[in-house]
């Protein structure tokens, strides 16, 4: 027990740096913005490139897990984000505009290993404890955006040089994620003899599976709205100053954390579904608010009640794909696939829409994803794994 507990706290750990890999990028998004000279429809098209590479690397990334193990593929996806970030500032300093999409693209590509990978390890970690904590390790990535986001409040305040802000950061996240990752679980059997086990199965024609992924798609297009366009609708729809934008994001931040802090509680007595059903409404409620508040105390508590409602659809989703351990590395692959298309290609499209309608106005869609989201938790009720219907 007290190895699985370690392994459970490196697991935080992981997902922690990468929020906080991520939240430090975000909160400079303005100045990258400005620093290039681009319009909301350009800098949606310069983020594409970070869409590109994930859904690049997301389908590889369960036979990676299969062939080379969990900790591995996590430590080759911490590198490449702090490299692709470290290149990307560089390409914002120096206005190359080619060499930022160049460093967002490998950015993309870490994000998307790194993230199967760390979710299959806490998958395992929490069907070994027998109980509801993987929204809990979601809130360490929460935990690790508000402390990306608590430097970069300050950062962005005094216009500190980006390279001495995102790359540092960066490097120093990899470098601790190296070491959480050696206190991963052991394999249980060689990787390339479950590859071998898994065959030519492919999730892809799974029902199931891929109803998960569609209400996946649909909750992270919420959360990673937010994570790209809640300042700067707050900025552009208010006219508030630059840091109220920041601090609008970061109350976001911390509403998620507290919603997957206290989440298993609520998924372990009442089950995943109805949990998730209110979650949608919730978040449909809060966006609401946020757009048509138009003062101080509304907006604000909008944007509690949407991180609420956003902060479980994440983490259950990948839960529910990997219920069967044996097949979990694909399932967790195939439905990251599906989710961060939304998570993020969706914000750039947004880019485009905010140039013609308002980027404040643009959020109303998000609100409209609720609904498929809401028709398809039903999917994420638990499943057995394949051997316990094979010897039924």
């Amino acid at each position: 027990m007290t190895s699985l507990l370690r392994t459970r706290n490196a697991v935080a750990l992981s997902f922690a740096l990468n929020g906080f890999c991520f939240a430090t990028m975000a909160c400079r998004l303005p100045d990258i913005r400005s620093g290039l000279g681009l319009d909301n429809a350009s800098i949606g098209l310069l983020l594409l490139a970070i869409s590109i590479g994930s859904v690049i690397a997301l389908p590889l990334s369960g036979r990676l897990i299969d062939r080379f193990g969990a900790a591995t593929v996590t430590r080759f996806g911490a590198v490449l984000v702090a490299a692709g970030l470290t290149v990307a500032m560089t390409g914002v300093v120096t206005d190359l505009i080619v060499l930022t999409a160049i460093g967002f693209l490998v950015d993309g590509v870490g994000i998307a290993t790194w993230d199967v990978s760390m979710n299959v390890e806490a998958a395992e970690v929490e069907r070994r404890l027998g109980r509801t904590i993987m929204p809990r390790f979601h809130a360490g990535w929460s935990l690790g955006s508000f402390a990306g986001a608590g430097i970069g409040i300050p950062m962005a305040a005094v216009h500190a040089p980006l390279l001495l802000h995102v790359p540092v950061f960066a490097v120093a996240a990899a470098v601790a994620t190296w070491w959480a990752a050696a206190t991963y679980l052991p394999a249980q059997e060689d990787h390339a003899d479950k590859a071998a086990a898994a065959g030519s199965w492919s999730p892809w024609r799974e029902p199931r599976t891929l109803a998960i992924g569609v209400m996946v798609m649909a909750f992270a297009l919420s959360e990673g709205a937010a994570n790209d366009w809640l300042s700067l609708a707050l900025i552009d729809g208010y006219d508030v100053r630059h840091w109220v934008g920041v601090a609008g994001f970061t109350l976001f931040v911390c509403s998620m954390m507290a919603g997957r802090l206290y989440g298993p509680v609520v998924l372990d007595r009442f089950g995943r579904a109805p949990v998730l059903w209110g979650s949608a409404a919730t978040a449909f409620v809060g966006i609401l608010l946020v757009v048509f508040g138009n003062a101080v105390v509304p907006v604000g508590l909008g944007i509690v009640v949407w991180g609420l409602g956003a902060s479980l659809g994440f983490p259950v989703g990948m839960s529910a794909a990997a219920d069967d351990p044996l097949r979990a590395a694909r399932r967790v692959s195939t439905v990251s696939t599906i989710g961060y298309t939304a998570f993020l290609a969706g914000p750039p499209i947004l880019g485009f829409l905010a140039d013609h309608i308002g980027t404040l106005e643009t959020l109303l869609i998000i609100a409209a994803l609720m609904v498929p989201a809401a028709l398809t938790v039903f999917a994420a009720r638990p499943a057995r794994p394949v051997a316990e219907e094979v010897s039924a």
